[in-house]
């Protein structure tokens, strides 16, 4: 998710989205253990690559982020657990009435923008960060009315 939401940076979510699987293949089923091998040869494949957004700083930050990704995993067992401890193991359920009380980032995504980026990522700014923990559903930002709308706080 963190690699789309990068990729995400500048454009609209429909052109991510509509190239979901292609970036699936092109970056290996999304396996950080396989990316973080990549060299200049990946790099010019996948700056060749139609089905992807052929940004040369958007392919190096996938390839980067997923060594900083296995780092992380490595300290903290899972990136779960290193995830987790930006919310005291519990989701964010936030009260908005309309959409247009929905933050574009807040304090928890400064933060993580903060340590990812002191940890050697790249493309994490915080608006970013945001839309990652309601992609992943660290935060639920799913007005009151909505259908989909979760109340329970704690992950499994």
């Amino acid at each position: 998710m963190l690699t789309l939401e990068g990729a995400q940076a500048g454009l609209s979510w429909i052109t991510i989205l509509k190239r979901r699987e292609h970036y699936r293949r092109a970056f290996a089923q999304f396996n950080p253990a396989i990316i973080a091998q990549y060299n200049e040869a990946d790099v010019k494949r996948l700056l060749n690559d139609e089905g992807i957004i052929r940004n040369r700083l958007k392919i190096n930050s996938t390839i980067n982020n997923s060594q900083a990704f296995l780092n992380i995993q490595k300290e903290f067992g899972a990136f779960h657990t290193f995830l987790w401890g930006f919310f005291d193991h519990e989701r964010t359920i936030n009260q908005w009435k309309t959409n247009a009380e929905v933050p574009a980032q807040t304090e928890q995504s400064v933060a993580l923008s903060k340590e990812l980026t002191s940890r050697g990522f790249t493309f994490v700014g915080p608006i970013i960060c945001y839309s990652f923990m309601q992609a992943v559903g660290l935060v639920d930002d799913h007005i009151q009315s909505c259908f989909i709308r979760s109340e329970k706080t704690t992950h499994d």
